[in-house]
Formats: structure tokens, C-alpha cells, sequence
């Protein structure tokens, strides 16, 4: 594959192998977050449950992060090199309404939620709906 999808797994410390060369290959190429049956369909050849592991893989290593965007499809999408996924690194997605696609908002934090005494704060998944920059109003 390419230096680039090799240094990606490397500093996440994935092994390289195909798939997840592939996998990588198809996610970065991605304007919005894919979910398993879209990355399924274009990998029509492959097991289902090595690309279901290979996202598991990049999920638990940080280099995706999963969405419920609220249409009952878990989406993933490529986190930043930073990101460690703590909830202080967690953005807003948006959800187009009209194409329904996902996106990811990387330049607008989830804000901060004062929980009362006692509760943990372990993820915030907060998603805006609306029509996206690239559907005519």
C-alpha cells in the first residue's frame, strides 16, 4: 500500500495487514462517515467479519470513532492524529436530513456538561440535524 496508510497504523500501533490497508485506503477517501453495510458494499468480495474486526481494530485503537447519528446504522469516521477520544477531544456531527449523510464537525467541541456528584462522564455523542453546505436548500 502507501507510506501514509502504514504510518496511520503504525503510531496507533495496528498491525498492517491488507484489509486494514484497504479499509484505511477507503475510509480516508471518505467526505462523510461510512457505516458497515456502505463499506461492505465496496468490498463485495470480502468477509464480513474481517471488516467488522478491522473497524473494531481502528475503533479501539483510536484511528475511527463511531457515531449514532440516530438512523440506527452506526457510522465511522477517521479520528485526527491527536485524538485520543476522551470526551474533551469529541466533536459535533452533523446529520443532513435531506441526503443523509454524516459529518464530522472537527472544529466544534462537544461543549462541556456539569454532571451532578457522583456521575462519570465516560462519552458525549452529540449530533445537529439539518440540510448540509451541499444539498440545494
Amino acid at each position: 500500500m502507501n507510506d501514509n496508510s502504514d504510518k496511520k497504523l503504525e503510531i496507533r500501533n495496528i498491525k498492517p495487514t491488507a484489509m486494514r490497508e484497504l479499509v484505511l485506503k477507503v475510509l480516508s477517501e471518505q467526505n462523510s462517515a461510512i457505516s458497515l453495510p456502505e463499506l461492505e458494499q465496496k468490498f463485495e468480495k470480502a468477509d464480513k467479519v474481517t471488516l467488522y474486526r478491522t473497524l473494531k481494530t481502528f475503533e479501539e485503537n483510536k484511528l475511527i470513532h463511531s457515531i449514532d447519528d440516530g438512523t440506527g446504522a452506526i457510522k465511522y469516521a477517521l479520528c485526527r492524529e491527536s485524538c485520543q477520544c476522551h470526551p474533551e477531544d469529541l466533536h459535533v456531527h452533523f446529520y443532513c436530513t435531506k441526503c443523509k449523510q454524516t459529518y464530522c464537525l472537527n472544529d466544534i467541541p462537544v461543549p462541556s456538561v456539569n454532571l451532578p456528584v457522583y456521575f462519570t462522564l465516560e462519552n458525549i455523542n452529540m449530533v445537529v440535524k439539518g440540510i448540509c453546505s451541499n444539498c440545494p436548500k
